[in-house]
């Protein structure tokens, strides 16, 4: 079986699409698939410029990418969704409660990932592994401040906000990464 992370956010035009990108080079030695989606998509436009400039970066091409309306099967196939914002994370598991306890915003996991003890969970899948040790330590944490998990659009921005935004999302991607090796 294959692990599918799932990357939400408005319009899958900026931050889902690039965390994307971002999440296939971080993870390429995982066995994980990665895709996005938005809230509020319209099915078939491009990346937004300046994000596919970001999502270039990483040796792919990003030409090919179409938006993605979300859908509920994209949210039951994945294993771990991550949303742009909390308001997002409510639309993903009103569309689909089974998915409540694996779908997180992405800076709110990345906190958790960061905090959590891979060796307490078996190494024989590891990204479900590492969504387990991160769920285990929901509950440890203190609470961050609303702002604190969603992750700023950038849209109508600079290539500079996109940048910032682009990093945010590294930052908070690496955690993951991290443990998705220490436990696999």
């Amino acid at each position: 079986m294959v692990d599918r992370v799932l990357f939400v956010c408005h319009a899958n035009l900026c931050r889902s699409p690039m965390a994307e990108y971002l999440a296939r080079r971080l993870l390429a030695d995982r066995p994980v698939t990665v895709a996005s989606a938005g809230t509020d998509a319209m099915d078939g436009l491009a990346m937004h410029p300046y994000a596919a400039e970001i999502a270039a970066e990483g040796g792919t091409d990003p030409a090919a990418f179409r938006s993605r309306a979300l859908r509920p099967e994209y949210l039951a196939d994945a294993t771990l969704v991550l949303t742009a914002t909390r308001r997002q994370r409510s639309v993903c598991t009103a569309l689909a409660p089974a998915a409540l306890h694996r779908t997180f915003t992405l800076r709110q996991f990345g906190r958790l990932a960061a905090a959590a003890d891979p060796q307490a969970e078996p190494a024989d899948d590891s990204l479900r592994a590492a969504i387990a040790a991160a769920a285990r330590v929901r509950g440890r944490l203190q609470p961050a401040a609303p702002d604190a998990d969603d992750l700023r659009d950038p849209i109508g921005g600079t290539a500079a906000d996109f940048r910032r935004c682009a990093e945010e999302i590294e930052r908070s991607l690496r955690p993951l990464a991290a443990l998705i090796g220490a436990t696999g």
